[in-house]
């Protein structure tokens, strides 16, 4: 604790010297600060004996599909995981990726004759389950489809304000969003319901994985984005926060990865 103090310190006395350096003190909604320092000090944060990568080091390597096939986070990264999401920076690259998808979009000369569509998928990405795996230690804890679905039926997740700004950008242009997820048929209902509390209203197609569907994510998604194509649409954008949201062919005119460290699908 000594020590993150007198670091604190001195970041304070850099950015009142110099104006280098932002630090806040306290955030929205009365949530802890993020202490950027956090993977460089406290258990688990420190390359140590055994080899152990600093958590940001490991939320690098899943951003970058190089970790692949993990079920839970590291343990000691619950915190560290925590606070990423809970802080400004999982907002703030949230919004670097949103804000590039949308020069992008403007940037756009349409000649689909209206058929022009941009994919969104759901979880982590239209709609923030951040609610649900607060309570579950931000993916330290084993997927538990039974308490997901029944959160799922809640219909309560909130939009994440990047993508939605994203959304109705492309409304605006006269891009259609058309909605994929790897969500069941059977939750087609509470998806609809939640997309439209949460302000996702308009959109051209909702498109669900079939009950009974035993096929992987990826294979899935670009079968579902092959058949928009041979409909005759233009798929000039698709969004996700998996890998296996945006890779596959057709992918698209170009694909936008969102921030998740809390879990992985494959």
């Amino acid at each position: 604790m000594a020590v993150a103090k007198l670091l604190a310190a001195v970041l304070l006395a850099l950015a009142a010297s110099c104006g280098a350096w932002e630090v806040k003190l306290a955030i929205e909604d009365d949530v802890p600060l993020i202490h950027m320092l956090r993977p460089l000090l406290g258990s688990g944060g420190h390359l140590g004996r055994r080899g152990r990568v600093p958590c940001d080091s490991w939320r690098f390597a899943v951003e970058t599909n190089t970790l692949r096939g993990w079920r839970t986070i590291p343990a000691r990264c619950e915190k560290y995981v925590g606070n990423y999401m809970l802080g400004g920076h999982y907002r703030s690259d949230s919004r670097a990726v949103v804000d590039e998808a949308v020069a992008y979009a403007e940037g756009l000369n349409l000649t689909g004759e209206g058929k022009e569509v941009w994919v969104f998928d759901v979880d982590e990405t239209t709609l923030s389950n951040l609610p649900y795996y607060a309570e579950h230690g931000f993916g330290a804890e084993p997927y538990n489809s039974t308490l997901f679905g029944q959160y799922v039926k809640e219909a309560n997740a909130p939009a994440l304000p990047e993508s939605l700004r994203l959304y109705k950008r492309l409304q605006s242009l006269g891009i259609k969003p058309v909605i994929l997820t790897g969500r069941r048929e059977d939750k087609r209902e509470a998806t609809a319901k939640n997309l439209e509390l949460a302000g996702y209203v308009g959109y051209e197609k909702l498109l669900l994985k079939p009950v009974d569907a035993r096929v992987p994510s990826m294979e899935f998604k670009s079968g579902e984005r092959k058949k928009l194509e041979d409909a005759g649409y233009v798929i000039v954008g698709n969004i996700g926060d998996q890998w296996t949201d945006i890779l596959g062919a057709p992918e698209g005119g170009r694909t936008f990865k969102l921030p998740d460290p809390m879990y992985y699908v494959g």
